[in-house]
């Protein structure tokens, strides 16, 4: 593997794979440092109590954190890029999922796999192990998952003659498709009212939320070895679904811009939307709701749901490794993480923490919809160390194709085609320049 760093993260970084281990003596103290994002209260909450239970429990292995301010998308990226490039990184550091295998694969991180068992790695959900594992090895570990499914506004859906009955009683087994999806929004699009919400954002969001579409109409973005997206993200499945999402652009019954909590606002009929959105949509919506299973593709019924978060990463900095392992084994236990996922509002990796108490909102209702999608039809992004360039390109292309098909108020599929190739070809420059051996 060529030992370069992909442009699409940091071009001048100085990189180094070797890793030393300081063993610490009986009469010397091991301070650890831990960047993660900032984040609500209830977290900085969670993390001070933490870190205060370990360090008085373990006086030879002192912890401390920093949280860093994602106000600027960019902020906690660029932390970490500029202390690559001075061999400053912190012990422990949080990256996003889908960046697991960049930072692996360029020697940034450090296996995990003496400080978790077999047995450990068989109670997180397979979606969370398989995100963090790169060329065999796991490099990260995490507490949360996240995950999308489909929601609808019951009050309105009735008003428009939708059988909401059916939607409440749809199961894991059975989702709705992708035709019955386009079918309700077109019932619900009105001058008011716009049908669906497809558009999580013009950035991640839009991989993420929509790659189960295309997994489930056979092709995912990337070949499942993450070294090819010529024939994936621009073939023939890929530009037929594609082509659905543009036309519901095209034919009005989703915003290429929609404006900030569409669904909770009242602005659209349905929503694709994360699990985070059940948290908010209880605290805040004035009408009636639901939730149910990620639609699938027509012909093959396939059900796919995406997956992913956060999870914490031992740096190539770091002087004392097996102390780091330590510290990250206790942190990511059974009561930790479900009192995490609990203050986050967010999905557990690990299964036996439904059974705690601080979990038991999992049991019933929309939060175990999402247990059950993460159990059963969950797949992380590709694991590519050209994740990153890969995302900024297809974001670019859907957003030149949703401006097109809105502009238009028609689908070019000749046009999908090439704005598709043009991320394919996007990938495998970045792909064969720094990893392809």
């Amino acid at each position: 593997m060529k030992k370069a760093v992909s442009m699409a993260m940091a071009a001048a970084m100085v990189l180094s794979t070797g890793i030393t281990t300081v063993p610490v003596m009986a009469d010397e103290k091991t301070e650890l440092t831990i960047w993660s994002p900032a984040d609500k209260q209830a977290i900085e909450t969670w993390w001070e109590e933490k870190i205060a239970e370990w360090n008085e429990a373990n006086p030879d292995i002192q912890v401390k954190r920093e949280a860093i301010d994602r106000s600027d998308s960019y902020a906690y990226d660029n932390k970490i890029a500029t202390a690559q490039t001075s061999n400053d990184l912190p012990d422990i550091f949080f990256v996003d999922g889908p960046q697991v295998s960049y930072y692996a694969a360029n020697g940034i991180t450090v296996p995990l796999d003496d400080y978790f068992t077999e047995e450990d790695k068989a109670d997180f959900v397979d979606s969370a192990i398989t995100q963090n594992t790169y060329d065999g090895k796991l490099y990260a570990i995490g507490a949360t998952e996240s995950s999308v499914a489909f929601y609808y506004n019951k009050d309105y859906l009735k008003e428009c003659g939708v059988d909401v009955e059916d939607l409440d009683s749809r199961t894991v087994e059975n989702p709705i498709t992708w035709s019955e999806f386009a079918e309700i929004a077109e019932k619900c699009t009105t001058d008011d009212y716009v049908g669906a919400h497809i558009i999580m954002d013009h950035g991640e969001g839009l991989p993420y939320a929509l790659e189960p579409m295309y997994l489930s109409a056979g092709k995912d973005y990337i070949s499942e070895d993450g070294k090819e997206a010529d024939g994936y993200v621009n073939s023939e499945e890929a530009v037929k679904t594609t082509s659905f999402l543009a036309d519901m652009i095209a034919k009005g019954y989703a915003n290429i811009e929609p404006i900030q909590d569409e669904f909770l606002n009242g602005a659209c009929a349905t929503m694709i939307g994360g699990s985070w959105d059940v948290s908010l949509l209880e605290e805040s919506a004035e009408f009636d709701w639901g939730v149910t299973y990620y639609p699938v593709n027509d012909d093959t019924k396939e059900a796919v749901s995406p997956c992913g978060d956060w999870s914490a990463a031992v740096s190539k900095d770091c002087e004392n490794v097996d102390a780091a392992g330590q510290f990250l084994s206790w942190l990511m236990n059974t009561d930790n993480v479900a009192s995490y996922a609990a203050a986050i509002a967010k999905p557990a990796t690990r299964v036996s923490a439904y059974d705690t108490e601080a979990m038991t909102d999992y049991k019933e209702g929309p939060r175990a919809l999402f247990k059950e999608q993460l159990e059963n039809t969950a797949v992380p992004r590709p694991r590519t160390p050209s994740y990153a360039t890969f995302s900024s390109a297809y974001a670019e292309a859907m957003t030149n194709i949703f401006s097109d098909a809105s502009s238009n108020e028609e689908v070019d599929e000749d046009y999908i085609q090439s704005e598709l190739d043009t991320v394919a070809e996007t990938f495998t420059e970045d792909y064969e320049t720094y990893y392809a051996e």
